[in-house]
């Protein structure tokens, strides 16, 4: 069975699991796939099985990193876990933490795979925005508490904003919590900074779709930019599909635009080092690079510079307002509000998801020809995975050309 023919959306994280191990390893050790080492998501695009990840984050709130654990990808070092911080008495904590769930509370492994990669994302988010994680040495102390807390909301701000839905959002406060609580427990921590972290945000709403911007509004946004800039931001997080971290910190040493493959390369993204294909928008993205090269003889080679951060690029929330700002100038709005960075992702998403469809759609003539019903039987067993990849990228570049290319 192909991706295309999957109702990835029907299925429960359980179901889905089970297909992982009836389905999916297989075909990738068909593929000559290690199965000792951790799948990427351009594994599971090569044999054409990439829906898994849409479907885990759309409709789950999980990212493929972290299902990956649960059917047994625990990525191991000689230390143990790779907690991805340096403080030691942190990470000897965290793991006398997770020890207590296996051992004392009898937790699925599944499970516990689960509550330790959300850990780690916390962990990690407070290292890269407070420079160390010494989660355990800030505890200890009450007089350190107002601090703490102030530090802790800065990460769930950050969760805040990345995360799809207020459910994941609990989540990952509710996995910390515990944490501290346990430190609590051991009378290693004077108090927990996170027990009225939830009265800070309003994550009790109603849930509401995971809406995408439409093509509509995509053409109206590029339609109002007023620079090259502007023009590389609509298009990096609607025409690429990037996350607005990673638009914010986008170098030109990543970009690979010679050749038949156009890419940018990431050596880390949530789901480990991969690539992002150009399949639109090569030219913008050279004319904006030598428009830099051109303006400044000192260009650091951040395509969005910044000479007031110490890193020498902008910030995801500078991105977010600046998306913001452009929708105010084009007077897009979703469900009467304005829409955020990550609505241009979902679009991405949907769109892709479209080039797939209008694939098989084009595959039911020759499927015709051949006497079969089954577009998906060309699909999979006439047409390479190099020939499937190119058909893809054919009909989305497509897509993307009718949104971005006809203006209203």
């Amino acid at each position: 069975m192909s991706s295309e023919q999957i109702q990835w959306s029907h299925n429960s994280l359980k179901e889905l699991r089970e297909f992982w191990n009836s389905k999916i390893e297989p075909e990738l050790q068909r593929a000559g796939h290690d199965l000792e080492d951790k799948p990427t998501y351009q594994d599971l695009l090569d044999v054409g099985y990439g829906g898994l990840t849409y479907t885990l984050r759309e409709h789950h709130d999980m990212p493929l990193s972290e299902f990956l654990e649960s059917v047994g990808y625990v990525e191991k070092s000689e230390e143990g876990y790779p907690w991805g911080i340096d403080d030691k008495t942190t990470i000897e904590e965290l793991e006398s933490f997770i020890r207590t769930l296996e051992r004392r509370q009898g937790l699925a492994n599944t499970t516990v795979a689960t509550k330790r990669s959300r850990l780690a994302t916390y962990a990690q988010l407070y290292d890269d925005l407070h420079g160390q994680a010494t989660l355990v040495d800030r505890v200890v102390d009450d007089a350190e508490q107002a601090a703490e807390i102030r530090r802790i909301l800065a990460v769930f701000d950050e969760l805040d904003a990345d995360l799809g839905t207020d459910a994941s959002k609990q989540r990952y406060l509710s996995d910390v919590n515990q944490f501290y609580s346990h430190l609590e427990r051991r009378a290693i921590a004077a108090f927990n900074p996170t027990s009225r972290i939830s009265e800070e945000y309003n994550w009790n709403r109603e849930e509401k779709d995971n809406q995408p911007l439409s093509s509509e509004d995509v053409q109206r946004l590029y339609g109002a930019t007023e620079s090259s800039e502007e023009e590389l931001l609509v298009l990096a997080l609607c025409a690429w599909g990037l996350r607005r971290n990673e638009v914010a910190s986008l170098h030109v040493s990543q970009m690979v635009l010679e050749g038949e493959d156009p890419h940018i390369y990431f050596e880390e993204r949530k789901n480990g080092p991969g690539t992002v294909a150009l399949v639109y928008g090569r030219e913008q993205l050279s004319d904006h690079i030598d428009a830099l090269g051109a303006r400044d003889g000192e260009w650091n080679g951040y395509l969005f510079p910044s000479t007031a951060s110490s890193s020498g690029h902008i910030v995801g929330e500078t991105v977010q307002s600046r998306f913001q700002r452009l929708a105010n100038r084009a007077g897009v709005t979703v469900r009467g509000e304005t829409p955020t960075s990550k609505m241009g992702r979902r679009f991405w998403y949907t769109t892709y998801m479209d080039a797939q469809k209008r694939l098989l759609e084009n595959l039911d003539v020759i499927a015709g020809d051949q006497g079969s019903s089954d577009a998906n039987v060309i699909l999979e067993n006439y047409l390479s995975e190099t020939e499937r990849r190119k058909y893809r990228r054919e009909f989305m570049r497509e897509r993307l050309a009718d949104v971005f290319e006809v203006q209203p």
